[in-house]
């Protein structure tokens, strides 16, 4: 994925944390941290695992803990149709 070597990558995420003060994370953080986003944005589990390259979108539901809020909003949006019909 990654056009640079781990070690500049992993001098970068040092570089950037210290510049902003925050905690430096894992690289792999940045996976979940893309996933997280993306959800949050309202993509599909089988959109995100294809992006991701999961095997299999069993994997992305590993996520499903940020998923209850979508569910919550799909459930009032329906609601909302409902009086509106």
């Amino acid at each position: 994925i990654f056009e640079v070597t781990k070690s500049y990558l992993h001098h970068e995420m040092d570089r950037g944390a210290k510049e902003a003060g925050v905690k430096r994370i894992r690289i792999h953080d940045l996976r979940h941290s893309h996933v997280s986003l993306l959800i949050e944005m309202g993509f599909s589990a089988l959109a995100i695992a294809d992006r991701v390259g999961h095997e299999s979108v069993d994997i992305t539901y590993k996520y499903a803990h940020l998923f209850p809020s979508k569910q919550q909003e799909m459930a009032q949006r329906l609601d909302m149709e409902r009086k509106e019909g």
